[in-house]
């Protein structure tokens, strides 16, 4: 667990832009932003490169430092906890990850005119032929289960020409202010960390990402 004094150093080199790319510091500067000894300073870098929070290069006259995808990953945890700490008192969720591509499935049974119609009634949009799949980071995996307390809308199955198609849950959230529904199918293909959304637009063409493009998911109950 990172300790309190590491977390404020942290802060301090995202607050320099550290989130960006590297920036210079010595131990002298920082312990004066941080009210330490320029000695102390220089522990609480040492700690947060330990940790993999911060990368450095090390110079005569002070040193260039990053903070690490596994620090960007903490802080946002930390902001996530101030925002319900002084958000409006109603709890709202927010997933990060990366676009994936799916299976193709997604196309198919979005254009089925019985789950058309359900999604239609009972979320307010008829999807778009096709799903959104993205792979949460390791930081939300704890959001994404908390999820499972909320309350979700039922998909009912139904039967045609022969086939069984299965019931499915689906819960309302969205993508840079685009509504969209999280949908797990009752046999899904899919791992706990893989999220598949619908949309009532394309959303690779209405945001313009690709693969490997980083998302936020907002859930708001």
């Amino acid at each position: 667990m990172i300790l309190p004094e590491d977390l404020q150093c942290l802060k301090e080199i995202a607050l320099k832009g550290g989130l960006k790319g590297p920036v210079w510091v010595s131990s002298q500067s920082l312990g004066g932003a941080l009210g330490t000894s320029p000695q102390t300073a220089s522990r609480r870098l040492q700690s947060l490169e330990r940790q993999q929070y911060l990368s450095r290069s090390v110079n005569p006259d002070g040193q260039y430092v990053t903070v690490t995808r596994s620090g960007e990953e903490r802080l946002r945890h930390e902001y996530a906890d101030y925002c319900r700490v002084f958000g409006s008192g109603r709890e709202e969720f927010v997933l990060q990850g990366t676009v994936i591509s799916g299976l193709g499935e997604g196309r198919y049974y979005m254009s089925l005119e019985p789950y058309v119609q359900q999604f239609s009634q009972k979320i307010g949009f008829a999807p778009y032929p096709g799903t959104l799949n993205i792979r949460l980071e390791p930081s939300s995996m704890q959001v994404r289960k908390r999820l499972d307390q909320l309350e979700w809308v039922r998909i009912h199955g139904f039967s045609a020409e022969g086939r069984t198609f299965g019931d499915a849950r689906c819960l309302p959230c969205s993508i840079a202010g685009i509504p969209c529904g999280i949908v797990i199918p009752g046999r899904t293909h899919y791992p706990d960390d893989v999220l598949e959304l619908i949309a009532p637009v394309g959303l690779r063409e209405a945001l313009r990402i690709n693969d490997m493009d980083e998302v936020k998911v907002e859930v708001a109950p």
